[in-house]
């Protein structure tokens, strides 16, 4: 069930931006929009996100991605477009309402850690509770439990200085767990991080998804940490969403040249997994077995392969069985039911495959663009989406959505 959604979402900064709208709708491009001096940060976007379900959002610096997730909680306010969570307009929200709604029901767990110096771990933890007006005990029993969850038990009177870079972002993600948001809004929250650490946050939140089952939205530029922790990923180039599927879909039907030259380098032997690349069972009967015995059944087949594993097993892991027989690898359901088969030529073929793109579901068509055989460079130092002033209040004070 949809929890979340964004509808034709633009944001548009400079002079009469909803006359910049208009001029992309009939078909302006963000440079021409660009020469009259309006930057059109986000284009059209729009998005489900189910109860449950991490939600990545995946982009080069420039992209929009910061400035679409900032829109879905009011920190910025959209130039066109509307914005939903639970069936509530939230865009049709007052000032103080929308306050509200951050404080309870959603949570953001920024790229800098944002703690404050002179309040304990413990305290930081505790500071949304705090700002809901949460009684101290409460609140500190609160913050404790979700300092525990995210493996800092024990360092609740720590200061922040005392802490690595990567315990002090989990006591971000323990602040924002404190005050039992339905919705978790992560803006390259690991990407500050040494590589081991951020794969540690990478387990750690796969983990706490397992048990908390919250609805995450989650922003980042690398293109590895997308496919680890996304249920669905949308890719963003020039403030258009250009693709959105799963990482399976992206990997091997990517929209357009671009999302297919982002997407070259990845491995995909940890990314496909083997329901996604299996044959149907009656194709390899007549397989001969090892001991010359024609395996003319799905019983006789199941019991000769060199191994059983379920369709969410990365291909890296059925290397090693398909290269001990000419036995195609068994695949089954989550209820032990044979349904498919892997093969060693398969696999193999599915790794060497170019990624072609193809036409997405559910996404506009994007126009072609020429890349050279290596992947994008994010050549724009740090986060360039421009910031809007007015209406919304700054980070520091809405941690407590925090």
């Amino acid at each position: 069930m949809s929890r979340l959604q964004a509808e034709h979402l633009y944001k548009v900064f400079g002079r009469r931006p909803e006359d910049a709208v208009r001029k992309l709708e009939a078909g302006a491009d963000r440079d021409e929009l660009r020469a009259d001096g309006t930057t059109a940060a986000v284009i059209d976007a729009s998005i489900e996100v189910d109860e449950g379900q991490i939600f990545v959002v995946m982009g080069l610096s420039g992209s929009g991605k910061s400035t679409l997730l900032r829109m879905l909680n009011g920190l910025l306010e959209p130039t066109a477009g509307t914005v939903r969570f639970d069936g509530q307009d939230l865009t049709s929200l007052s000032d103080k309402e929308l306050r509200k709604v951050r404080s309870e029901k959603i949570s953001m767990v920024f790229q800098h850690f944002a703690l404050f110096p002179h309040r304990s771990v413990l305290e930081n933890a505790g500071y949304g509770l705090e700002v809901q007006g949460v009684p101290r005990a409460e609140r500190e029993r609160r913050a404790a439990e979700a300092l525990a969850l995210t493996g800092l038990e024990g360092w609740e009177k720590s200061w922040p200085d005392e802490l690595s870079g990567g315990m002090q972002q989990r006591v971000g993600l323990a602040r924002a767990l404190a005050t039992d948001a339905d919705l978790l809004l992560m803006d390259e929250s690991f990407s500050a991080l040494d590589p081991l650490i951020r794969r540690d946050m990478q387990d750690q939140l796969l983990e706490l998804q397992k048990s908390l089952k919250k609805t995450i939205v989650f922003i980042t530029h690398d293109l590895n940490e997308a496919m680890r922790l996304g249920d669905r990923i949308a890719v963003m180039r020039d403030g258009r969403i250009v693709q959105i599927g799963s990482a399976e879909d992206i990997l091997v039907r990517p929209a357009n040249d671009y999302v297919a030259s982002f997407i070259q380098d990845v491995d995909r032997s940890r990314v496909l997994t083997a329901g996604a690349v299996m044959s149907e069972v009656g194709t390899v009967l007549g397989t001969t077995a090892p001991d010359g015995r024609t395996l003319g059944t799905a019983a006789e087949f199941r019991a000769a392969a060199p191994a059983t594993v379920g369709q969410d097993t990365p291909l890296a892991e059925l290397f090693t069985p398909c290269s001990a027989s000419t036995v195609p690898v068994a695949v089954t359901d989550d209820k032990g039911a044979l349904v498919g088969a892997v093969p060693a030529e398969r696999l193999l073929a599915v790794l060497g495959e170019s990624a072609e793109p193809q036409p997405a579901p559910g996404v506009p068509a994007q126009p072609a663009v020429k890349t050279p055989a290596k992947a994008p460079v994010d050549e724009t130092p740090g986060n360039d989406e421009p910031v809007e002033p007015g209406r919304n209040e700054p980070e520091d004070k809405v941690i407590a959505g925090a």
